[in-house]
């Protein structure tokens, strides 16, 4: 029985998590720990990092058994909409405001996909704000402008 692993998507994704969780624990390795009651720096990324390298053997001996191909289904679009939008909340934001930025963010990335339909977008986009606005700047407290030059 051959194991076929160049095309395998679990495994893959096994190797990814494994990737992420140890490049975790890397750059926190000079944070202090500190304990269980009173963390410290590291505590956090090392725990997380540590968690994400046990999901990542269990999904790689997961990718092994199932022998799941990988299959490539590219968007341009996508690939050019997302990164562009999140640029552009992030320039957004120092000129413009946290309620600018935000629409340009959910437009964007809703224009990435196939199904935009403007009437909807413009209902998530109001709801999202909403909500953003009573967690982060209200809940939070956050000093965000909410549309600067107001």
């Amino acid at each position: 029985m051959k194991i076929e692993l160049r095309s395998n998507k679990d495994f893959w994704a096994g190797v990814m998590l494994i990737a992420i969780g140890a490049a975790s624990i890397i750059i926190a390795r000079n944070y202090p720990f500190g304990s269980t009651m009173r963390m410290g720096p590291g505590y956090f990324p090392i725990l997380l990092g540590g968690v994400l390298v046990l999901f990542g053997i269990y999904v790689m001996i997961i990718g092994l058994h199932r022998r799941e191909r990988i299959t490539l289904h590219c968007s341009m679009r996508a690939l050019i909409m997302l990164p562009s939008s999140l640029a552009a909340f992030g320039v957004l934001m120092t000129y413009a405001g946290f309620i600018p930025a935000l629409a340009v963010l959910i437009f964007g990335s809703a224009a990435a996909g196939r199904d935009f339909k403007f009437g909807e977008i413009l209902l998530l986009a109001v709801v999202l704000t909403g909500l953003s606005l009573a967690l982060f700047i209200w809940g939070l407290g956050l000093p965000y402008p909410l549309i600067k030059g107001l």
